[in-house]
């Protein structure tokens, strides 16, 4: 198993860069591993990929150094174990509510005794080639990421922060503001700032790191210098349109 790199900066609170992947494309996390993003989240919860497609997406990153993880479509056992028995190296689960919650999500990337991980990690162990290394580092080696995007989970955040195996908060900016009667076409807003700054002081406190996006590299900079280690570099859909849009104005500037 290879050693999860992205995670030690995590645990260091060393800043970190990459996506998130909404298009489905192996070709594009191919693409953007190569790039030299760090890690990249493949979407499950808000498309169609099934667990098959997921897999074609971590084969082409695993030809990389970039550390391939999934957003799973809840918190349930089974597609977190499915997630990381065909090969990503870390979860990020929406929609997080309560400590018990953090505490099952835990659980669940854990192999016994430290959690109830059911065996079966046919390709993430080589087909079994690999089993005692899988076996004897995985727990190690899995990232344990939270989208924050409900008013319950900044209500527990500091019980939250405090479970151990938790390594990224991540803000949901949308779906926070949506959460608080706010519409997120107008962030940002003063409400969601002051939920960031509560997750960078909560992650300071319990060594959690934080994570949140920016589509331009003047906004990184911004949020690199307030705190931010898990940095999104906007996501594969938004990239591709902002890069298409721009050459469609500068031609119709030309043409016009």
């Amino acid at each position: 198993m290879k050693t999860n790199h992205v995670r030690q900066k995590l645990l260091a609170w060393q800043p970190t860069i990459g996506s998130f992947m909404g298009l489905g494309s192996p070709n594009v996390a191919e693409l953007m591993a190569h790039a030299g993003l760090e890690w990249l989240v493949i979407e499950t919860e808000h498309n169609g990929l099934d667990s098959a497609e997921v897999e074609q997406m971590v084969r082409a990153i695993d030809g990389t150094d970039t550390v391939p993880l999934v957003r799973v479509p809840s918190s349930a056992q089974v597609p977190i174990q499915r997630a990381l028995d065909i090969g990503a190296m870390g979860i990020v689960v929406p929609m997080v509510k309560s400590v018990e919650e953090a505490e099952d999500i835990v659980r669940f990337t854990r192999l016994p005794p430290d959690g109830t991980r059911s065996w079966g990690p046919l390709r993430a162990s080589h087909y079994g080639i690999d089993t005692d290394d899988y076996y004897e580092r995985a727990n190690d080696n899995i990232i344990v990421g939270l989208i924050i995007e409900t008013p319950d989970a900044v209500q527990h955040l500091e019980g939250i922060g405090a479970v151990p195996g938790i390594d990224v908060f991540i803000l949901g900016a949308w779906d926070l503001s949506l959460s608080l009667g706010l519409d997120p076409r107008k962030l940002p807003h003063p409400e969601v700032d002051d939920v960031l700054e509560k997750l960078l002081e909560v992650g300071r406190k319990t060594g959690v790191a934080v994570g949140t996006n920016s589509g331009t590299p003047e906004g990184a900079a911004k949020l690199l210098a307030q705190g931010i280690s898990f940095l999104s570099y906007g996501t594969d859909y938004s990239l591709l349109v902002d890069a298409v849009s721009a050459g469609v104005a500068a031609f119709k500037r030309s043409t016009s």
